[in-house]
């Protein structure tokens, strides 16, 4: 799994959470577009999930998604976790390839199993 977050501490608990709940390797994380773009492009087929947060200090998670479009066919699920989970962002971010969008504050349960279902035989 490959971590887009910008917040040191939200990115150490999605770590925890992620490795313990689901038994899967966290293989990266980066705080900005441009680090998680130029991870993105080195690495296209080295992750099985991608969570990306929209609000990133550096750029967005909305240009990391563009960014992954360009690149062509996925290798794994997109998940956008966010506090800004708005109606228009959850639209943009499906349109731009994410398999679903979640709100950090109000939906981490359906963000795990969410992850977990779709990942089941990955992890």
């Amino acid at each position: 799994m490959y971590i887009v977050e910008d917040e040191p501490t939200i990115q150490d608990s999605l770590k925890v959470v992620l490795e313990g709940y689901l038994r899967a390797e966290i293989v990266g994380t980066a705080p900005s577009e441009a680090e998680a773009v130029a991870w993105l492009k080195a690495n296209r087929d080295g992750w099985h999930l991608l969570v990306v947060d929209l609000l990133l200090k550096q750029g967005s998670g909305l240009g990391v998604l563009a960014a992954l479009a360009a690149l062509g066919p996925k290798c794994g699920l997109v998940v956008a976790l966010t506090n800004a989970a708005s109606a228009d962002n959850r639209a943009q971010c499906l349109t731009l390839g994410a398999d679903a969008v979640f709100d950090k504050a109000a939906e981490i349960n359906e963000f795990l199993a969410f992850c977990a279902d779709g990942l089941g035989e990955k992890a």
